[in-house]
């Protein structure tokens, strides 16, 4: 899952990227350091970041 090198290129920190998604700044962390993650969780996140599934997992 590529979610740190996506947010650093947003510009995004943890916690913006925490208060756009509504997913908690430790899980972000968690998902950063093992790369994994529930589906839920990720599309949350690339609707956040403005990128798809495929761009954030691959």
């Amino acid at each position: 899952m590529n979610l740190k090198q996506v947010r650093k290129e947003k510009n995004l920190t943890l916690k913006a990227l925490s208060e756009l998604s509504d997913v908690p700044q430790r899980t972000i962390e968690d998902i950063e350091r093992k790369n994994e993650c529930k589906v839920s969780t990720a599309i949350k996140l690339t609707d956040a970041l403005g990128v798809t599934l495929d761009q954030l997992c691959r």
